[in-house]
């Protein structure tokens, strides 16, 4: 691979401006069948990687994908995800809040989604949005009922960077990873993604007029951005700004991530103890002796089977000759 995920891992405390992030680099692929094979081989190692997961049962991984509108959030965790058994992962996919959500703290829709130990959890969009369109949109803000003297402008911010922060580092010291991915696109190539919805029939049902309108506020939503990645990318759940104008390249560098992540668990199948291990040989012999005995009657009931038939043949045969004989006498008169 021609670059490191290092590479477009945020420092903890550091000051992102995303201007200073590229959103495309040169292909760390030579061709469309290289692409393939190395997605392919991610995919074989985080299978590999997900079914210990399962197996331990004391970790669990969550990721969270947060972008622009037609950043490829979808696109990459169907193709990403791909070669995972289904059973070992949740995929949740947040949209406008309901009533019931907006009745709760900001953290309560999320925090019901998280992913229990042994499973790899998915956010599409997540606890983040509130800081970003929440704070792009103040009548979403309204919606959610904050008390009058718990609500202060100059700091809800900061507070609730300090609440994704303090639940991030819970998680992590009760076995749950946060990996948080920001997929950054630039904004022509946002454009050429809704033009290609609008002239391809299958795409139409992607893009709406809102979708359109929220183009409005993109140097806001860049701000948003840098501050919340700013506020809350640390060592126990980093974010990682992936160029994603190329979707196949932020498909590689998303996928090695995350096989870095679990690979970092340090993860094993669970040790057989010598109590067990002596249960499960005193199982196999008796498994091994049925099926010796069930082939002993097989074969003995394949024996008789065997002679009674030869016996028919014979009668068959003796029927033949006696008929034959009395055919030839016929014929002799």
């Amino acid at each position: 691979m021609a670059f490191k995920s290092s590479d477009y891992r945020v420092a903890q405390g550091s000051k992102v401006k995303l201007k200073d992030w590229p959103t495309k680099i040169k292909a760390p692929y030579k061709s469309k069948e290289e692409y393939q094979q190395v997605l392919f081989d991610h995919s074989e190692k985080l299978s590999n990687l997900q079914a210990l997961l399962s197996a331990s049962a004391s970790y669990a991984l969550l990721a969270i994908f947060q972008a622009m509108d037609a950043g490829g959030k979808d696109g990459m965790i169907k193709h990403v995800m791909s070669g995972v058994n289904p059973q070992g992962c949740q995929v949740f996919s947040f949209k406008a809040p309901s009533s019931t959500d907006l009745a709760h703290d900001f953290l309560w829709r999320t925090s019901k989604c998280l992913p229990e130990r042994g499973r790899i959890g998915i956010f599409n969009r997540s606890y983040y949005e509130e800081v970003l369109i929440a704070r792009i949109h103040p009548e979403i803000l309204q919606a959610q009922h904050i008390p009058e003297e718990l609500f202060d402008k100059k700091t809800i911010w900061k507070d609730r960077f300090r609440s994704m922060v303090d639940l991030e580092q819970h998680l992590s010291r009760n076995g749950t990873q946060t990996v948080k991915f920001f997929l950054h696109i630039s904004k022509s190539e946002q454009r050429d993604r809704f033009l290609s919805r609008i002239d391809d029939p299958k795409k139409n049902w992607k893009i709406t007029p809102a979708d359109i309108e929220e183009r409005k506020y993109w140097d806001d939503y860049m701000t948003a951005y840098e501050e919340a990645i700013s506020a809350t990318s640390t060592a126990e759940a980093p974010w990682y700004i992936v160029p994603a104008d190329d979707k196949l390249t932020a498909r590689l560098i998303v996928s090695e991530i995350l096989v870095e992540e679990l690979t970092a668990l340090n993860l094993t199948y669970p040790k057989t103890m010598k109590s067990r291990r002596e249960e499960l040989l005193a199982i196999r012999d008796k498994l091994a002796g049925t099926a010796k005995e069930a082939s002993s009657g097989q074969n003995g009931k394949n024996g008789k089977n065997g002679k009674d038939d030869t016996a028919k043949t014979t009668d068959v045969k003796s029927d033949d000759v006696k008929n034959d004989g009395k055919n030839s006498g016929k014929k002799k008169k």
